[in-house]
């Protein structure tokens, strides 16, 4: 008697070989980028794995952008303290608590963690725990706890490391932390000195003074270094390592590291490996960003001395606005808003813009559409102002 055994997707991949497990796509990194890949990749029928040594979301989720920006509102409500009085009340003594923010930031956290873990497993992704580590096979192979899996495309999203400095450059450095570190704090640092002036940098400083932390910001001056010195990896338009079958996005390329980014470059490898389109890869061209300082920076597109080295200083113009916000009216502490529209051309196409204020974090994604889409300054001055905000300056400027 003849006996069928119907096999799922992912069983049958898996039985392919005794001593290797073998997928359609296989993930090293579950971040931002490792897992939108991943998924997207899944919905176009790859049988996928995603390997992960840490935690689920990676540095996002787990020491970056959300963690952060728990702590970055924490300080705005600091700084809203201070204004309390000017608007009428009476609040009397505040104690802030690190310690109840730190329970609750973690906790949240954790029940990120968990909605990542669903997910995969609702769409069917197997999640394999460990670190892995390229192997000699003929097919793009990796160990992982002693096991193989092999995929004709693997794709590396482990994100970047910081950069520690020595006891030779500075004496006591080993006594620092990271800003991995800065989340494993259980109380307010009474002084804190943070090396650096990148966006990690400013937004820590930020979040540790406006809390009660006198804290002071070291910079130094360096070099525009190539990024194999740095040990990213080097990749092609689209994401293309130099051995077929590799591919590498997010952080570990050094390049608009940036968790959306990540996020939409995965996917777009996705739709080239697994649904034809050959010519799916990620515009790095335009990306907006913001820092979350205090008040927040919100950039999108050329600076000013990008857009005059690329198309010359007479083909430039540029309009710009400083004011206080409306918000600041009746407020004894006072904070500026700074704009800048960076146009080319006869036609003044906005090829850049930038702002650092109050809101400017919220206002970006909006005006960054229109960027993208070639809007000229004259589209700019043909919108209704929205009155009063800070963000129709942008199209009342002259």
């Amino acid at each position: 008697m003849a006996i069928l055994i119907q096999l799922t997707r992912t069983q049958a991949a898996c039985c392919m070989a005794s001593d290797t497990t073998r997928f359609d796509f296989l993930v090293i990194g579950g971040g931002s980028g490792g897992l939108a890949g991943a998924r997207r990749a899944s919905e176009l029928g790859a049988t996928t794995a995603v390997i992960e040594s840490h935690k689920l979301g990676g540095t996002c989720v787990n020491v970056g952008c959300v963690p952060k920006k728990v702590m970055w509102n924490a300080a705005v409500h600091a700084e809203y303290l201070h204004d309390h009085n000017d608007y009428g009340f009476d609040v009397g003594n505040v104690r802030f608590s690190w310690e109840t923010l730190k329970a609750k930031r973690d906790t949240y956290v954790s029940h990120l963690n968990r909605i990542y873990r669903s997910n995969l497993d609702k769409a069917k992704i197997q999640t394999i725990q460990g670190h892995a580590r390229f192997t000699n096979d003929p097919e793009p192979t990796v160990e992982v706890n002693g096991r193989k899996y092999t995929a004709p495309h693997i794709l590396i999203a482990t994100g970047g490391q910081p950069s520690v400095l020595s006891e030779t450059e500075v004496p006591g450095a080993s006594l620092g932390i990271t800003s991995d570190g800065f989340f494993e704090l259980e109380t307010l640092p009474k002084r804190s000195v943070i090396v650096g002036a990148g966006y990690i940098a400013v937004e820590m400083a930020g979040i540790l003074s406006t809390l009660g932390s006198k804290t002071s910001l070291i910079i130094r001056q360096t070099g525009s270094v190539d990024t194999d010195e740095r040990g990213h990896i080097i990749v092609d338009e689209f994401q293309n390592t130099s051995r077929a079958g590799i591919y590498a996005v997010g952080d570990v390329c050094g390049k608009a590291l940036l968790t959306p980014v990540a996020i939409a470059a995965g996917r777009k490898l996705a739709h080239r490996l697994f649904e034809g389109k050959k010519d799916s890869k990620l515009d790095y061209s335009t990306i907006p960003t913001v820092v979350f300082s205090h008040p927040p920076i919100g950039t999108v597109g050329l600076t000013e001395e990008e857009a005059i080295k690329s198309r010359g200083k007479e083909n430039v113009k540029i309009y710009k606005t400083s004011f206080t916000p409306m918000y600041h009216a009746i407020t004894s502490r006072k904070s500026q808003c700074i704009m800048k529209l960076v146009c080319v051309g006869k036609e003044e196409k906005v090829v850049g813009l930038h702002m650092q204020g109050l809101g400017c974090d919220e206002m970006l994604q909006g005006f960054a559409v229109a960027i993208k889409m070639g809007a000229t300054k004259a589209d700019f001055d043909k919108t209704i102002a929205i009155h009063p905000t800070s963000s129709e300056e942008f199209v009342t400027m002259r």
